[in-house]
This record gives C-alpha cells, structure tokens and sequence, in this order.
C-alpha cells in the first residue's frame, strides 16, 4: 500500500523498485481508502452528483495541466493560470515567449533575444520562480517539447496557454519543479486565415515582419489544419541607446566608463609598473618614441559592438490532424517544423599576453622594447604584460541557425461504452543547431609569429634565427596591428569554426483514465501508464584545432583563441510507470460542500543517474460552492538533463586569486603540493579554466530533488457573476541543487573551507594552478516561497460594451541558496528584494494588470506590466558584494518599473477584416542601471525592455 508519509519526508532520489510492483501498490492504496471513505459518508444521504437535474447541461470532462485525471471541474488543486488565444492576439506580440515572460511568476535568468553576449540564437524560455529554465516543463499538448525555446511554437495555432506553477515531478516526470507551461494547439478550424503584422520602434530601428497562413477543412470522420509563419527581426545596435553606448560601473561614489586595456594600440607593461600605448597614425615597426604614457582615456570601448536586439528569422510549419479509425477508435498527429537564424555580435579578438595567455618574445624583430611579455610555458616564468586587439579583423560574429523537428502520432479510444479511456503515442523530436564563429585567430599560429626573428640577408624578417629559419612561420608586428603588413599577416591565421549540436528525443507512451467505482460523493477515478524516453546528444566541430585541448597547454585554452568547441556525444534513457487517483471524500454536506483527494505517484528509472519514486498528496475543500481552499504537498526531482551530462569542454581564462596565496598549513585538500612556509604566491592573474558537462571533467552529477507546497483559495462569488479571486502560498525547497557556470572563485572556496569540489583544482608540481574545472554540479540547497494571486473580472453592459480585467501578482518572500549547509564560513546568498548576478533579478513584487474592452466592431485592450523596487549589492558586509568595486558595503536601489501597452482593433465585417495597431512601453522608458553589475547593456536584459516605444499594425482576413 501507498505509503502517504513518503510523500512528507526527504530522501534522495536514488532508490531501487520494481517498475510494476509499485504501481500496483499505488492502485492497491487506491481501493483501501476507498473502501475507508465508503463508511465516511452515508450512502442514502448524499446527493448523486452523477444524475444530472433538469435543465442542465452535461460537461465534457477534460484533463487540466497539473493532472493525468478527467473532470469537468476546471479549479482543482492545481494552481493554472490560463492565457486564451483572444488574450495571445490582444497583446500583438510577435513570439510566445514576449507573451510568456510577462507574467509575475517569471524570475531570474530566462533568456530572450535581448542577450546578445551568452545569447544570439532567437531564443525565449521559462523560469518559473526564477528557478531557471531547465526547472520548468515546457509541453505541447501534453507532449514533453524537445527544444526549451517558447519561440519556435507558433502562436496563431495556440488554443490557450495554461502555466502551472508548482512543483509537478508525480505527474510529469523530470524537470518540472518550479512548475509546467503547456500550449494546448487548436484541433478544429474550417477555413482559411491570413495574418501579416509590420513593427517598429520609435528610434526608427528593431523592424519587425510577420506573415502566417493557415487553413482548416474537416469531413465526417477526419479533420485537419495546417498553417505557416514567416517572421523576422532587425538587430538593435547597442550605440543606438544612449543607456548601452558606452559600459558603466559604479567606482568610488562615482559612475565611471569602462574600456578594456586591449586597445588596438596595445597596453605595454615597464618594468617599473607603469604602462605606455602607441601612439596613433604610426606605421610599420615601432620605437620607444612612439609610446606615451596610457590613460584611461586610451581604453578600448567595446560597448557599441553589441547588440541589445539581436537579428532573428523563422519559418514555422505545423500540422494538426485526426481521423476516427472506428467509432471507439481515433488516430491523431501533431507536427511542427521550425527553422530559425539568428546572431550575436560582440567586439573584435582581444589580446592577453600575461599571466598565461600569450608569450612575445624579447627576440621578435617588432620588438622595440627588448623584454619578454606573457609567460614562457616551456619554463613556467612569467613576465610583464602586453594586451592588443586585432580590430583590422573585425568584430566576432555568432550566426546560428537552429532546426527543430517534433512530430506526435498516436491513437486513443474509449473501452465500450465505459467511461474508461485509452492512448498510445509516439513522440519523435530531432534539434540540430549549426553556429559559424567568424573573426578569429589560430592560436599555435599566432604565438609562433610572436616567438623570435630577425631580419635576413635578403630583407625580408623571418621568424627563428639566422641559420635556424622556421618554415611555413611569418612575423608579425603585434605592436602596431593596424599596419599592412600586420593585417595581411594576421589575416593568413584567420579561423572561422563551425560548430554542430544535435539532440534526438524519442519517447513512447501508453496510458488509461477512468472511474474505478463510486463512493457516496462520487466515482473514483484513476489514470496510469507507462512511458520509455531516450534522449542523446553530439556536439562536432569542423575544425580540429577549436577542440579543447591537454592539461597545462594554453592554460586550458584550445586552439583557436576566444573559441573553442569539442567534440563528444552521449545518451541515456528512462522508464517510467505513473499512477493518480482522485477520491471524492464528501459532497453536499454542511461545511463540505465537496472533499476529494488527490493522490499521485511516479517510479522512473534513469539510466546514467538511477531511479527515484516522487509522490504527491492534494486536498480540495469547498466548504461553500463559491469557496475552493487547496493544498498540495509533493516531492520534486530533477535528473541531470543530456547537456549537463555531456557538454563538451571548452577552455578560457578567468581572474582569480588563489587562496593559498601565503598558505602556512591546514586545508590540504585545497593547497596541493603548495609550500608551507608562508612563501606560496599565484603567478598567474588569470587562471585557465575548462568548462564542461559533467561526464568530460569525471565529476559524478547526482539528480536534484526536494518537496513543493503550494496552499491556497479561489473564490468565486455567485452574487457577483464573472468575479474570481485566487490565492496561493508556495514554497519549495532543493537539495544537491545542479549548478552550471560555476566561477573558480567559488570552487576554490568550497574546496578550502568545506572540502567541496577539491577534484576540480588542478595543480601542478609547485602548487601553482595549472586549471580550474568548471562542470555541472551538485551544490547545496535553494529554498524560495511566496504568494501568488489572481482577480479577474468579466461583466457586460448594454452601453458601453463588454469588459474583462484581470490582476495577477506575486510576492517573492524568499529566494535564498546555500552552497555549504552548516558551514557558517560560506555566506547564504539571499536574493529576494535584489539581484543576484548568478541567478538573476528578483524584486519583492511583480505585477501584471490587463484590460479588455469589446463594443460591436470595436475591440481595445491595455496591458500594465509592474516590477517591483529591487537593489544591486547590500549595505550588510556579511550579505553579499557591493554595488561598487571599490568601496565595500555599497548598495545600489533600483525603483520600481511599470510598463504600459495598449492596442485597439476594428472588425470589417463585410470584408472579413480585422485591423489593429498598438504601442509598447507607451511611455519609452529606458531600463534601470545596473552599471558593471548588469546582464547586458548596462542593465538586467532578462528582465526590462531595452528597445524603448515601439509601434505595430497587424490584418487578420478569414475566409
């Protein structure tokens, strides 16, 4: 029998059982409580809610997202807000995921097409509660979508949307902890309709073009609808926005512009500590006279090359069909294609040759200060610095295209006349991603033509020295990159990666719903199934030398400097068997107007991280017809996904401090085989760093797993018809929480004051660091709670037309995550109220308000989206960093945001024509600053709108 304490407890998620043998014993539990409620309720007293009175009207019971159950109730225990295929018109946006991230329950760092640098293919996802993306289930008719951008759905095929927030794992699996989004398509249309939209923004840039078609026609048994989309985007030019022109940071009380030391005129270190850049206009090999003295003013401003738009363009086309088979029997299909181009833009390859980047060697013929720069790793001696950039290249150009396959057949039926019912599916889904990285250098090369050479008999400079000629090798004169020669030279080691992603999903499914028996209060139902997914993954590249290369070399760098790409493939699968009943306790009693229970459970068996059994328990109580309290306890889990698993290894450099630096003893596991005596200093600023999954660096990655409560009401007042009030109070807590995109900062911290990740610190012989590795990972505990609530108000007046408003809300009372439970020495990241550069922003209070209005032909809405007072950095040394990077304890508040859309419509009717035109951000507000702080531009790009006023016009023509 079902064991309801499980449900209340914590354990990981890594226990064997037998597939079958559990779900038998959830449908076991089923029938014993039943037969317990059966003498809960007097039989003869109670209403038979199964007869319906005269004059009513019979329900089609449907599945809401949340559960596997049928019923004609559409408010359960399930927290579901519904966004209508009215309300996805209304709002005039282009893509699902503008609409989407509207909504208050989204938090932290769920991408869009603002992110130019960590972005750039078109992409929008979800992050319910701010859990991230990879914490949120997107589905498509039920059906697991393959690929987690919101994008690629198209939204003219949408029949609603229905987001459910909160935890979800007993009913659908992995993933869906901080809730469930899933697009429910249109299965019925008869016609044709011809949509074309045209947009742009008030700085007279960000152009947007959209078409779509589709058409239905259905017979006797069949039906089908097709349909295509054609949509495009301009880039948006970070020097077109007076907030992103140029890269800001709070230093010393004041605002200051930032540029980086690698300027095309170089940043040359003295000996004395001082540093000197050429000067400019000055053409072929360089002298002493020709430097001065390097201020901030020399900075390079890299700012302008970025994008707060980035370029996007997609084709979409879906098929919805059925054809009944029998009259108990139907088949069914759902497919949908989508190709979309897009690119990220940032400024041209910059040039580090310090700590562990490049070596310049004293001997170079362009040479003209006679000193090594960089670090010799044939003997590990360091040297001063040099930085450049290679503008004459060109900026570094990221273009993607991402083609994304999903095809869903299946056939369902009825068993008799019964009101059980059956299905059996297939669901297929195949992504491949190709990105071209244009504008970079092959690294082996360069560093060769910045090793010695001299000028020959002949005139001409060659790199070795005389008698000792290296062949195939030509100089460059990395002093002056804007000379000729020098460009004409660089341009020879010019390497242009393609790099390939492909992801396969294919999963089958079975499954059955019905009324097991009934009770006094009514039937109990019952679903179950069983279900086999495999995912796999393979990352390529068409350039050997971008591979992630040896310990030690190029400091963990690869081949090709500021890219690099791997190669590596992996799959796993899963098996899983689920169960839920729903078992009406009382009905139409005083104070019980109707108690059911909801019982779930689901036994999944991974084959790379084990298998896990994660139940959940529901209570709906009407104490009155008008009046829902709900509650829902559940148990969360999230296996590692195939990326976190099998990422492929990239290289880089990151600024860090050891700290071992003057290590004297104690903490071993962190300070390898550094001295003792207090004289260990790092001689490296930067430390290579080799970011993976978690397979590529040996790390064992566990699954995630925890327990979610939501408790709430809705409240419909029959006194006040078209009234609907909801509240609900959640909380979730994760244990060994996966962390992606460590810093080695945090590492190095773990290792030496928990004796945490210690395996990832690479060390040499010395003790200095050779690299740091950055996999996926399993890091503490994050914990978040708060309120959600919903009004929603739809009347009509004779006058004046129809009206519906709505206000939904949610209050963020914590958002904490602890990365060594117990160990006070680690600080607890608190980020409610703030933002967190890691995870993202997340004020107290979101808002999103909407007004809809319908008078004959005549349609407006208006749409105010809130976001709430937030701050960067504390005032509380112990709380976190500071807002500015040079005076500790600095905060910096951020006032709260309120955005305003509106749109009006007008239906020709004899034409079958309805036009409408709207403005976003009416009032062209500018995002907030968050100086160096900031995703993108200066600001949180995830959250605020970077584009400014924007206008659009949209036809609709039905036939």
């Amino acid at each position: 029998m079902l064991n309801l304490s499980q449900v209340l407890s914590d354990h990981p998620p890594c226990r064997r059982h037998p597939l079958l043998t559990h779900a038998v014993r959830v449908a076991l539990a089923v029938g014993l409580l039943g037969s317990v409620v059966v003498h809960a309720q007097d039989a003869n007293t109670g209403t038979d809610t199964n007869t319906p009175a005269k004059g009513t009207k019979n329900l089609d019971a449907v599945t809401v997202t949340g559960s596997l159950i049928r019923r004609v109730d559409t408010e359960t225990s399930n927290p579901v807000v519904t966004i209508d295929s009215a309300q996805i018109a209304a709002s005039g946006k282009p893509t699902v995921g503008d609409l989407i991230q509207q909504l208050p329950a989204i938090a932290g760092n769920a991408t869009n097409p603002g992110i130019d640098n960590g972005g750039g293919t078109g992409a929008s996802t979800v992050s319910l509660r701010g859990l991230g993306s990879n914490r949120t289930l997107i589905l498509v008719n039920g059906h697991r979508l393959a690929y987690d951008d919101v994008n690629i759905i198209p939204s003219y095929m949408i029949e609603r949307i229905e987001v459910l927030s909160d935890g979800a794992s007993s009913v659908y699996g992995s993933d869906a902890i901080g809730g469930v989004v899933n697009f429910i398509l249109k299965d019925r249309y008869t016609g044709v309709q011809l949509t074309s939209d045209y947009g742009i923004s008030s700085h007279g840039d960000g152009n947007r073009r959209n078409f779509s078609a589709m058409g239905g026609i259905s017979g006797d048994r069949w039906n089908l609808l097709v349909g295509a989309s054609q949509q495009s985007q301009n880039a948006i030019s970070s020097s077109q926005r007076s907030f992103a022109e140029y890269a800001l940071a709070l230093k010393n009380g004041s605002v200051v512009r930032l540029g980086s030391s690698a300027t095309p005129t170089g940043l040359v270190e003295n000996a004395d500590g001082t540093y000197v850049t050429l000067n400019k206009g000055v053409a072929g090999t360089t002298t002493l006279a020709d430097y001065h003295t390097y201020t901030s003013a020399d900075s390079y401003n890299y700012q302008p090359y970025n994008l707060v738009e980035t370029p996007q363009e997609r084709t979409n086309l879906s098929l919805v069909g059925d054809f009944k088979i029998t009259p108990n029997v139907d088949a069914y299909a759902n497919l949908f294609y989508n190709k979309t181009s897009s690119s990220s833009i940032i400024a041209p390859v910059p040039i580090f040759a310090n700590s562990d980047d490049f070596f310049i060697s004293k001997n170079s013929y362009y040479n003209p200060f006679g000193v090594n720069f960089g670090t010799d790793r044939s003997t590990g001696q360091s040297y001063n610095d040099f930085n450049t950039r290679l503008t004459s290249l060109g900026n570094r150009d990221f273009a993607s295209q991402t083609y994304n396959l999903q095809f869903t057949p299946g056939i369902k039926g009825n068993f008799g006349d019964s009101s059980w019912q059956w299905n059996a599916d297939i669901n297929y889904a195949k992504v491949k991603q190709k990105t071209e990285n244009e504008g970079f250098i092959n690294y082996s090369g360069l560093e060769e033509a910045l090793g010695a050479s001299f000028k020959d008999t002949d005139g001409v400079v060659k790199c070795g020295s005389a008698g000792n000629v290296i062949a195939g090798c030509t100089p460059i004169n990395i002093f002056n990159v804007n000379d000729p020669t020098t460009i004409a030279a660089l341009k020879k080691l010019i390497v242009n990666p393609v790099t390939e992603y492909t992801y396969t999903m294919k999963q089958a499914e079975v499954s059955a719903n019905g009324e097991l028996f009934d009770l006094p209060a009514g039937p109990v139902s019952l679903a179950a199934g069983l279900s086999y997914r495999k995912e796999s993954q393979s990352d390529t590249t068409d350039t050997p030398i971008a591979t992630a290369i040896s310990d030690g070399d190029y400091a963990g760098l690869c081949g090709v400097v500021e890219d690099c790409g791997t190669v590596l493939s992996g799959s796993y699968n899963v098996k899983e068997a689920y169960v839920e009943t729903l078992i009406p306790l009382l009905s139409q009693k005083p104070l019980f107007y109707s108690l059911n229970l909801d019982i779930g459970s689901r036994y999944s068996d991974y084959s790379a991280s084990g298998s896990t059994t994660n139940s959940k328990v529901a209570l709906e109580w009407r104490p009155i017809a008008d009046l829902l309290l709900r509650g829902t306890v559940s148990q969360v889990f999230r296996a590692p996904n195939i990326s976190e698993l099998y990422a492929g290894t990239s290289g880089g450099a990151y600024a860090a401090t050891d700290i071992c630096d003057g290590y004297t003893g104690g903490h071993a596991a962190a300070c390898v085989n550094v001295p003792t005596d207090g004289s260990f200093q790092q001689n490296n600023a930067q430390l290579g760093v080799k970011s993976s999954g978690s397979v590529a660096a040996g790390y064992d990655l566990r699954p995630e797993y925890g327990k979610s409560f939501d408790f709430g009401l809705v409240y419909d007042p029959h006194w006040l018809p078209g009234l609907s009030f909801s509240a609900d109070v959640w909380r979730i807590n994760l244990n060994d929480t996966i962390v992606d995109g460590l810093d080695p900062s945090t590492i190095l911290n773990e290792c030496y004051y928990s004796e945490k990740l210690c395996s990832l610190i690479h060390r040499s012989g010395n003790g200095q660091i050779s690299y740091i590795s950055l996999p996926t990972v399993n890091l503490g505990q994050t914990a978040a709670k708060g309120v959600d609530s919903t009004v929603q108000y739809t009347f009509a007046t004779d006058t004046y037309g129809k009206f519906a408003v709505s206000l939904n809300g949610t209050y963020t009372a914590r958002y904490e995550v602890d990365t060594a439970p117990g160990d006070a020495s680690v600080p607890v990241t608190h980020c409610a109220g703030s933002y967190c550069s890691v995870y993202g922003e997340f004020p107290r209070w979101r808002g999103l308000g909407t007004l809809n209005w319908k008078l004959g032909n005549w349609g407006a809405s208006w749409t105010m989206r809130y976001i709430g007072r937030t701050r960067v950095g504390s005032d509380v040394l112990s709380e976190g960093y500071s807002a500015d990077e040079s005076i500790p304890g600095v905060e910096h508040k951020i006032g709260a945001y309120t955005y305003n859309n509106v749109s009006a419509s007008y239906d020709f009717a004899k034409y079958h024509t309805t036009v409408s035109l709207g403005i976003d951000n009416i009032a062209d507000k500018t995002p907030p600053l968050f100086y160096q702080w900031g995703s993108n531009s200066n600001t949180d790009a995830y959250t605020y709108d970077q584009i400014g006023r924007y206008y659009w016009v949209r036809a609709t023509v039905t036939f």
